[in-house]
């Protein structure tokens, strides 16, 4: 079979990979503007010189330009700045604020009987005390209200002091919301369960709070408001492998946080903002309120995501299920979802005998159009220039290439908004489609494509002379079947019967291939970003790719058609809802198996090069000869193996006992390495239960750290007692490392451990109660349990009573740690007459612990205290931070410093910081 060993030219996918590269350089290399812009011109006026003379000199030239341009465009569009006043009011103090909304949002559940709505907005001036201040700058702000602030209960009226109390617990809930879990509502978006919370709760119903509607404050697009609300700056987990929350909310023009109550919000007369944006607002918020009246609430949640990127009502275990089932890309709109609806249009357009050619401006038309209302971003946006650069070449007679017009899509998206490079989205939406178009369309090209082509017109002999001699050869086997079929179903059906079956299995080999090949080319980023190899992708993406193209049709129509009549648009609504049912179906079956939970480390730099030497190998000699592309596929899968099932080295100092205290926030975690490096997690964080967040600490903050580390397993895990900033994010941790051993300080019957527990035992873990005596080596390193005491009746007290207490030490340094013991288990552990070099004080710094008295018996030379920024505990206290000052201790705090490590050699301990901002 022929084929053409050099594929077209693609100057402008040249040209984006240049720009991108630029972009890149001019992000971490700052020069001043003039230079880049002499350079510019010197390139670009060189390249014209020698344009005629010597035309390889001028490409290269050119591709420079290119390069400069894009050094230059990072760096005179920087983010966007913003008045730094506002960060000298950003003190958590009541301020009065003159603002118009940027961005809406959705109200959401804040438990049974609070909702809150998150919304974007830009300061025109800021009142503090008796001074006003125009301030220009942005805030991401959340309007919250209590049902007794509405003055209604299910239980009878609440009294003014229980109206006060809730006031004053929902501030606290909002105000002091740890920044990881606003991290979370940006990057993974938190569910609003409000319908759910009103059917569990009677007197949430009589908040008539609609999921789909503004706020009561009108706080739509572009209205101005005068709010009184507390601020207060973003803050990241200060932690390796923290997400960059501050950067992300500064990439949107947001400064800082707030929270206000909705009885504070007054709208304020006029408009403010673009006209464009304000109908784009008004349409997509129209097409939500539609699908949520189209379909029951949990389909409309994922209609609204798929269909039109809204993930606001999304619940965190569907995320989770979609990725990993290796299926995600299908959750959220994406170009996969703007191409199958481009090709129905185009597809039902020529089915009216419509004009190629303004069928496809139709069709490109409508595709910005949908791009617009959906909002989402560069995924989108490139489809729909790619879509528009494809028909526009092929309505002008142009040769067509989907890399050219990728490489424009790119440039486009780019020049647009030159920080998109940086972020996940666009880098993997860029890599799907050009893993796609420079291997999977060549490979396929040359293998069943012919073939598929070759099922066409089967009837017609003459089309025999026009096609390869092996698909004419399989032209004449479908035919000498089908005569045989003609004798018991007919001279049409027979014809149509092994023609369909052949269309159908080549088309499911080519689904299999282009499936196995993205999990391969994707390893790499999806090992880096989510620490995930989606092991189920290729059997999930068989099923959900074939019923998406069904579910996109039929969901728009059915919006389309329930302007008209609901009763008119039930047939979609039913079709989609089918398609829907058997994509959570799979996705729930394959997501859940165990195999599909595979988590991996941040790969090393030595993995990251080979994997992209790999796909960049695989791509260049697509078009060699067969052996040398097997060879080159061969590769890449297994490196994508190699990123997934081998573990990189985890970075630990050999022969070092090492005491991490990280960051999370008002809890506790810590990481200790042994010398013969053993890993051993003492408590995961958490956030409490008041804050009905569903942020997960153990996913996002700990394990995110762990994987940063280049540590895949843990060895034993350790819960010190049962409240909720300590053993909150063990479960992810769990599923996550997979440790060996857990030690607790009591198996007694208790709801907060009861699931960890059963955790555990399903994943065959060793659980060993440490008592107080108990003395072990474990790792090179030396165990003393000092508490807690043998006490049943107390124990049950409070769970602080319970708190696991022990030094771990390697020859003649010794560390401390504490968990929450308080006054009494400290006199205990006095009465052991323990020393240590390193201190992790007790209970966050509270007042109620770090004795006078433990202090002298110990004597630190370092302590440690974990406490939360602005925590509503005011941890640490003054009075202990002034007691370890007299006794001449060296305190680190992770709310100041974020995540910081002791070394202990058997000699000396060395702290070090990691210096995270």
């Amino acid at each position: 079979m022929t084929h053409d060993p050099k594929p077209g030219r693609q100057p402008l996918l040249w040209a984006a990979l240049v720009f991108s590269a630029g972009l890149w350089v001019g992000a971490r290399a700052w020069r001043p503007a003039t230079w880049w812009i002499v350079a510019v011109l010197a390139f670009a006026l060189a390249a014209v010189w020698f344009l005629r003379r010597r035309a390889w000199l001028a490409k290269g030239l050119s591709l420079g330009t290119w390069f400069l341009l894009g050094a230059l465009l990072i760096q005179i569009r920087g983010a966007p700045g913003a008045d730094p006043r506002i960060l000298g009011l950003a003190n958590g103090r009541d301020v009065k604020i003159v603002a118009h909304v940027l961005r809406e949002g959705y109200t959401r559940a804040a438990g049974a009987r609070a909702v809150r709505q998150p919304i974007d907005i830009e300061t025109e001036t800021i009142e503090s005390g008796r001074e006003s201040v125009p301030v220009r700058a942005g805030v991401r702000l959340t309007i919250y209200e209590t049902v007794e602030d509405q003055g209604i209960t299910g239980e009878g009226p609440a009294t003014s002091g229980e109206r006060a109390s809730a006031a004053k617990q929902s501030a606290e809930k909002v105000s002091t919301r740890p920044s990881g879990a606003e991290a979370l509502d940006q990057k993974n978006g938190l569910t609003a369960a409000l319908k759910r919370s009103a059917t569990q709760n009677p007197s949430a119903q009589h908040a008539n709070v609609n999921l789909v509607s503004p706020p009561s404050a009108g706080a739509t697009y572009g209205t101005r408001l005068r709010v009184r609300a507390k601020l207060h700056p973003p803050r990241n987990y200060r932690n390796p492998g923290a997400f960059d929350y501050e950067g992300y909310l500064r990439d949107k023009g947001i400064t800082v946080l707030g929270s206000a109550r909705a009885q504070d919000v007054e709208q304020l007369p006029g408009f403010v903002g673009s006209r464009i944006e304000r109908w784009r607002a008004r349409i997509h918020a129209s097409i939500v309120a539609k699908i949520h009246e189209l379909w029951l609430p949990p389909q409309a949640a994922l209609m609204d995501a798929m269909v039109l990127g809204e993930d606001a009502f999304l619940e965190g275990g569907t995320r989770t299920e979609f990725q990993r089932s290796g299926t995600y890309h299908v959750l959220v709109v994406s170009g996969m979802n703007l191409s199958i609806l481009a090709f129905v249009i185009f597809w039902t357009l020529r089915q009216f005998r419509l004009d190629p050619a303004l069928a496809s401006v139709v069709t490109v038309v409508v595709s910005f159009a949908y791009a617009f209302v959906t909002g989402v971003g560069p995924p989108v946006w490139r489809a729909a220039l790619m879509l528009a650069i494809y028909l526009g070449a092929r309505f002008l007679y142009r040769e067509r290439s989907m890399l050219n017009a990728l490489g424009a899509a790119a440039l486009g998206v780019l020049i647009f908004d030159p920080h998109a490079l940086f972020g996940a989205s666009f880098q993997l939406t860029f890599l799907s489609v050009l893993i796609i178009a420079a291997i999977g369309i060549p490979v396929l090209e040359r293998t069943t494509l012919p073939f598929t082509r070759g099922v066409r017109l089967l009837r017609f002999t003459s089309y025999d002379l026009h096609v390869p001699a092996e698909v004419a050869q399989f032209r004449l086997d479908l035919r000498l079947i089908a005569g045989r079929l003609k004798r018991f179903i007919g001279d049409r059906l027979g014809l149509i019967l092994p023609g369909g079956l052949a269309r159908i299995t080549l088309a499911g080999c080519e689904l299999l291939f282009i499936s196995a090949l993205m999990q391969a080319g994707l390893a790499l980023p999806m090992a880096y970003y989510f620490h995930r190899a989606t092991t189920m992708g290729m059997p999930a993406n068989l099923a959900v790719v074939p019923l998406t193209e069904v579910l996109m049709p039929a969901a728009v129509a059915a919006v389309g058609l329930g302007y008209l009549s609901s009763l008119v648009a039930r047939p979609a609504v039913w079709l989609s809802g089918l398609a829907l049912n058997l994509i959570t179906g799979t996705v729930h079956w394959l997501g859940g198996a165990r195999l599909a939970d595979l988590r991996v480390a941040t790969p090393p730099d030595t993995v990251i090069v080979v994997a992209l030497a790999a796909l960049g190998l695989a791509m260049v000699v697509v078009r060699r000869s067969r052996l040398v592309v097997f060879a080159a596929l061969v590769g890449l899968a297994s490196v994508a193996v190699w990123v997934a099932l081998v573990p990189p080295r985890p970075q630990v100092r050999p022969g070092i006992l090492e005491v991490t205290s990280i960051d999370v926030g008002q809890g506790d975690s810590i990481l200790l390495v042994t010398p013969e490096g053993r890993t051993v997690l003492v408590d995961a964080g958490g956030l409490p239960h008041w804050m009905h967040s569903t942020f997960d600490v153990g996913e996002q903050v700990v394990s995110s750290y762990l994987w940063s580390r280049g540590i895949a397993r843990l060895d034993a895990v350790v819960i010190t007692h049962d409240h909720s900033d300590h053993l909150g994010g063990m479960p992810s941790v769990i599923a996550n490392f997979r440790p060996r051993e857990l030690w607790l300080s009591t198996d007694a019957p208790n709801p907060e451990l009861d699931p960890i527990l059963e955790q555990a035992k399903r994943a065959e873990m060793g659980i060993t109660v440490r008592t107080e005596g108990d003395e072990f080596n474990y790792g090179g390193a030396h165990f003393h349990v000092l508490g807690p005491e043998h006490d049943e009746a107390r124990l049950a007290l409070r769970p602080n009573f319970q708190s696991l207490v022990f030094t771990v030490a390697l020859a003649g340094t010794t560390a401390l740690l504490e968990a929450d013991a308080e006054r009494a288990e400290e006199r205990h552990i006095v009465e052991q007459h323990p020393e240590a070099q390193l201190l992790k004080v007790a209970h966050h710094g509270s007042a109620s612990s770090t004795s006078s008295e433990l202090l002298a018996t110990v004597h630190p030379r370092y302590a440690v205290i974990s406490a939360g920024v602005r925590n509503v505990y005011g941890h640490p206290r003054r009075e202990v931070l002034e007691r370890l000052q007299k006794a001449g201790v060296k305190t680190y705090r992770t709310d100041m410093t974020g995540a910081v490590s002791f070394y202990l050699d058997g000699k000396s301990v060395t702290p070090d910081v990691a210096l995270i901002r």
